[in-house]
């Protein structure tokens, strides 16, 4: 996926997650909400590597390309 497919699907879960927390206010949240709350939060973080990775290899003079998908275990446990 090139840089403006990532930003897109970016764009689509961050308005997800605000449809699901504004829902939020009038009443707890389903578990499904929870739920995909979390997931959710999973693939933007592996959106927002993939993107970095794509510029980093970018900036070395790489192909962006060569950037895929990290699973879950990789990018929830970064050190931050």
């Amino acid at each position: 996926m090139k840089d403006p497919g990532v930003l897109s699907r970016i764009g689509e879960l961050v308005e997800q997650e605000k449809q699901l927390r504004s829902s939020e206010g009038r009443s707890p949240l389903a578990r499904q909400n929870v739920e995909r709350l979390e997931e959710i939060s999973i693939e933007l973080d592996q959106c927002w590597d993939l993107l970095n990775q794509r510029r980093a290899l970018r900036e070395v003079g790489l192909d962006p390309g060569q950037a895929r998908v990290r699973d879950e275990d990789t990018v929830e446990n970064y050190e931050q």
